[in-house]
């Protein structure tokens, strides 16, 4: 029958920055889990990433994305 389209969300630089955090910030937050910051800026993280941290900030930026897609 008909095919679904799986689109893997991604928290992107832009939700970081419409949440109000700052860039430095969120550099030493991706810095620290040994994550890509130019990556990051490029193309995003999924949103799984994001949640298995458990950091409030960053689940509020999940919470986020979840809610607008």
């Amino acid at each position: 029958q008909g095919r679904q389209e799986v689109t893997e969300l991604r928290v992107t630089h832009a939700d970081m920055r419409a949440m109000g955090y700052c860039n430095r910030g969120a550099r030493r937050w991706i810095a620290a889990r040994g994550l890509d910051w130019s990556r990051f800026v490029r193309e995003g993280l999924p949103i799984e990433v994001i949640e298995a941290s458990e950091d409030a900030m960053a689940l509020r930026v999940a919470e986020a994305v979840r809610g607008r897609r």
